[in-house]
């Protein structure tokens, strides 16, 4: 006799387990932690056990659809369970092969060899931009023309520069799937030349000193927060990219020795920096360390003092003072201090260590650092007093 929806509804668990008999081998099992179906067959005269699911989440016809369809791979002479387990082992090597999964690996792998500011700038374009559209599809799945069409998106929202980093971080992804075997190909090579082209990227900077004075004393002039203050004053002495400042923590500054130095994962290059630090760039750190020098960053964040500031703080106080993004940018300090060492006739091997640029010559660059340190700490001091002049 055949099993009804009310027999299993009303069942009450006893002392020990028992079955509720159906049809052709189905049975509810009932135990004290629930009801489960249950498929008992002869597979190559084995006796075996197939779970077909729990009550209620698994109705009464479900579990014999489920019956039926287990039959049926007996009679094309494959054992129901271990086509089971075949399923669910392809279901888990479908979800560690998604684009999703093979990025996160490539990051993980990847992120202690760039800056933390440039690892973060990486992750945030893929999640903002890529996730959402194929992150759970399987990576060896994804055609150009799907690359294409998100690419084209980001475009239409008029982020060139945006959807050429997104073309290439996915690029990084995919060959990181050939290398591990995921996928065969990385369809970005079949987007050559197929998007907008990108603006050239000039990091407006400031190179006459009068403009410099002007700028310098409108610094001293900030009236926002006093630890953004401190950071704008300290940006034109030490050289330094934005995230590579905005990272600053107290354990790297030695103001007895009048040394910065930051560890390779955190530069841009992959190398550890040193930077000499002059009596100005001093001055600063001893005035914002009884504010901030009981927390791991020298400049944390307004929000939380466990992260450092905002990579947008900088510009954005620039932004307060009237300064235009077509007039000077957070990273144009740079530039300023790169142009104006040359004009006073510093050596451009100096300057290009202090700026910690990419040397092509790969055994010079190990030396760098600690070869031109003398010479760096003259320049660096010469280059605050020189600013101090003009403002």
């Amino acid at each position: 006799m055949s099993l009804t929806d009310t027999a299993i509804k009303t069942a009450k668990p006893k002392d020990t387990d028992y079955k509720l008999t159906d049809e052709k081998g189905l049975y509810v099992l009932v135990k004290k932690a629930g009801k489960y179906f249950r498929l008992d067959y002869r597979f190559l005269g084995k006796r075996k056990t197939l779970a077909l699911g729990v009550y209620s989440e698994v109705s009464l016809k479900e579990a014999r659809e489920k019956r039926d369809e287990a039959r049926k791979l007996l009679a094309d002479g494959k054992d129901p369970l271990e086509e089971k387990k075949a399923q669910k082992s392809l279901l888990i090597a479908e979800t560690a092969n998604t684009f999703h999964a093979v990025a996160v690996e490539w990051y993980d792998k990847l992120k202690t060899k760039w800056s933390a500011d440039h690892a973060d700038r990486k992750w945030r374009y893929l999640e903002n931009d890529v996730f959402s559209t194929f992150g759970n599809s399987p990576i060896k799945n994804i055609t150009a023309r799907e690359l294409l069409t998100l690419l084209e998106k980001i475009q239409a929202r008029g982020a060139i520069d945006v959807a050429h980093r997104v073309k290439g971080l996915c690029g990084e992804v995919f060959r990181y799937g050939i290398h591990t075997s995921r996928c065969d190909r990385d369809p970005t090579q079949d987007l050559k030349g197929v998007l907008v082209p990108q603006r050239n990227k000039h990091m407006a900077t400031i190179t006459d000193p009068k403009e410099i004075g002007g700028l310098l004393r409108a610094i001293d002039d900030y009236q926002g927060d006093f630890v953004t203050k401190c950071a704008l004053k300290l940006t034109p002495y030490v050289m330094l990219r934005p995230g590579e400042l905005r990272h600053a923590e107290w354990s790297e500054i030695d103001l007895g020795k009048k040394q910065w130095k930051i560890s390779a994962v955190k530069m841009k290059m992959g190398r550890p920096h040193i930077v000499p630090l002059s009596n100005q760039a001093v001055e600063i750190f001893k005035v914002i360390q009884p504010i901030t020098g009981q927390w791991k960053y020298v400049f944390p964040s307004m929000r939380s003092k466990d992260r450092p500031m905002s990579e947008n703080t900088i510009t954005a106080a620039l932004r307060r003072m009237g300064f235009t993004k077509a007039e000077i940018t957070a990273h144009g300090f740079r530039g300023m201090a790169s142009t104006l060492l040359h004009e006073n006739r510093f050596k451009s091997d100096v300057i290009e260590a202090q700026l910690a640029h990419a040397e092509r010559n790969k055994v010079k660059a190990a030396y760098n650092h600690a070869e031109y340190l003398a010479e760096r700490t003259d320049m660096m001091n010469w280059w605050a007093d020189y600013l101090d002049s003009l403002k």
